[in-house]
Formats: structure tokens, sequence, C-alpha cells
């Protein structure tokens, strides 16, 4: 039979998979060899042997050989004839005895106890070794996981405790969002252009120290972007232990323009005439934003709250650029500061005509 894998982790041979590792957490804790520093040897031994009958008893096809066979099955011999009829040596497993499919094949011990504990040395060499996180004095260990392992060094397998006591560690927190404005001029959002930030942030090299990253964030601006638009670049803020970089975002922000205000996809543009042009009729000339010459002849009568509309003049719009908004051009009628006598009498016939 060989080695008694039961015997080994103290358990009955019905015990279940939380018998099983509660066993092995309990005698992983006391054999393993850094907490053994004067009798190494032995305990590196007593070590490796625990975490084997752990591998086995823990998987059921290999439970299953091992309770039919014994510890020579897992290695494909049976045990040798002397011992049951005074014959030689030993002898192989034909396939009809042992599953096509199962090869057994040893894990490293130290392997299945960093499943555990998410280390496999916690006692030595780790740099995290501290004082417990609930401040009782135990000793303690922050794992690659973000838990915090206290008292190892305790009663594990000496019948003063249960276990390591595990403290879950919040996770780690995003820091808020880094906003920056992002002046346009109103013909780069008209047209779309690309616009690249040089940025210096703080990085964590691959021995855990600050260091300063200089970055190229390109910034590609689409035709009819509105005010306010938000171009975010994800993780991009300073790193820092156990938090995760700021998202670095760019809020579009539109420049003033001599001739042109923006109200949603519209663009509006205000003309100055007279009190005879808004009459008679007037001739406006506008550029557009994307360099052509509009020329535009009011013919109406110009009111105070006159527009005059100009269909597909305005702004590209965001979801589909190959459309636009409207022109809207108001005006601002100068009137006269005084008339003379002939000039009342000449405009009252004309207006009561």
């Amino acid at each position: 039979m060989g080695v008694d894998y039961y015997k080994l982790l103290q358990v009955d041979r019905n015990a279940k998979e939380d018998d099983l590792k509660k066993a092995y957490r309990k005698l992983a804790m006391k054999w393993h060899p850094d907490k053994n520093p004067n009798n190494k040897k032995e305990a590196e031994a007593k070590f490796k042997q625990i975490s084997e009958a752990y591998d086995v008893l823990s998987d059921s096809q290999k439970r299953a050989i091992y309770d039919q066979y014994g510890e020579d099955g897992l290695k494909g011999q049976m045990p040798p004839p002397s011992e049951a009829f005074g014959g030689g040596g030993p002898t192989y497993y034909s396939p009809a005895d042992i599953p096509a499919s199962f090869r057994f094949n040893q894990r490293n011990a130290d392997d299945i106890f960093a499943e555990f504990f998410g280390v496999s040395s916690p006692f030595g060499g780790m740099g995290g070794i501290g004082r417990g996180a609930s401040g009782s004095g135990g000793m303690g260990v922050r794992l690659p996981n973000g838990m915090f392992v206290e008292n190892m060094f305790g009663s594990f397998g000496d019948g003063g405790g249960s276990g390591a006591h595990v403290h879950h560690q919040s996770a780690p927190r995003k820091a808020p969002p880094i906003e920056n404005k992002l002046p346009c001029a109103l013909e780069d959002i008209y047209k779309g252009t690309t616009r690249k930030m040089k940025i210096t942030r703080e990085v964590i090299d691959v021995h855990g120290k600050l260091m300063q990253l200089d970055e190229i964030l390109t910034i590609n601006i689409k035709p009819g972007w509105k005010k306010g638009t938000k171009i975010t670049f994800p993780e991009k803020g300073n790193e820092h232990p156990n938090s995760i970089p700021a998202d670095i975002v760019f809020v579009i922000d539109e420049k003033p323009h001599s001739v042109f205000t923006r109200e949603g996809n519209d663009l509006v543009a205000t003309q100055k005439i007279s009190l005879a042009e808004a009459l008679s009729g007037c001739t406006v000339n506008l550029t557009t934003l994307d360099g052509r010459n509009l020329t535009i002849v009011v013919n109406n009568v110009v009111h105070p709250e006159y527009e005059e509309v100009v269909p597909r003049e305005g702004m590209p719009l965001p979801k589909d650029p190959t459309k636009k908004g409207n022109l809207r051009i108001k005006f601002n009628i100068k009137f006269p500061s005084r008339l003379n006598a002939d000039q009342k009498s000449g405009l009252k016939k004309f207006l009561a005509a």
C-alpha cells in the first residue's frame, strides 16, 4: 500500500473536500520548510508528502485508483509479488487495469500551497512580513490578491488555532477623473481636426519605483462636435500603489468667433443694416467656416425680430456630418438719431400709402 495518505492528512477514508482542505491548511502551515529552519530537511520531506496526499485525495480519479491499488497503482506498478506470494520483482498494470486517459503527474508542493495562501513562501524573503492588520501584534503578510494573512507564525497544527486570519482588503479605488478644457476654434469643429497633447505622468516601474513618463495623446475631433463633448483616455493619470490611475478627460470648448455663434446645430450671424435697407431690401455677404463665399439677397422687409434662414449652411450634425443645420441671419437695424421736418413729412406720406 505504501504511504497511507489518509493517515498522513489525519482524515478518515470518507473525508469530504472541506475536510481535506482544512487538514491540508493545518499541516502545510505546520510543516512548511520556512517555518522549520532548524529541522528543514525533515520538514521539507513531510511538506511534500502532505502536498502529494492532498493532491491525490482531492482528485476523484486519482483517489479512486489510490483506494483500489494504493500508491504504487498511481505510478503504474503493482506491488511486488514477493509481498503476497514470495515472488520476484515488480510487474506493470495492463491498460485494462488503469484508465487509458489517466496519467499521474505529481504537482509541485509550492504550487499547491500558493493556491491556498497566494504565495509559496510566506515566512521569509517576501518583504511583506509586518504587523497584523487587526492591531493585535501578530505577524502577517500582504498577498498579491489583495488579502492580508495574519498570524501565519501562530499555532497552526499545534492545537492552539483554527487557521490563518484572512482580512479582505478593499478593492483598489480609482482616482476621480482629471478634466481639462480643450479650446477649439469653430472652424476646427466645423471641419474636424486632430490635436496632439503631450502629458507627463508618474508610473510604477517593474521594481516598484515611481518614474516620470512622457506620452503623446492623439485627440480626433469629429466634425460637428458640441461644446462639452468629452474625450476620455482611460487610466492615463498618475499611478500610485493600491490605486487605479485616474482617467484623463478633455472637454471640448468653443473659442469665440468674430462672425458666427452656435446655437445647437445652427450658426447665427448678426448683420448691421440701415433703416432704409431694412425697408427696401439688402444683400448680405458672408465667408463660411470652410472658406466659401455666400451672397444672400434679402427682399423682405426686415423688422427687429426678423431672421433670414439659409438651409444647410450651419454646423455638421455629429451623428451624420453629411447633414447640416441652418444658417440664421439676424439683423441689427440702425435707426436715424433725428429727422428734419421734410423727412418726417415724407416718411408719413410713404408709410401711409
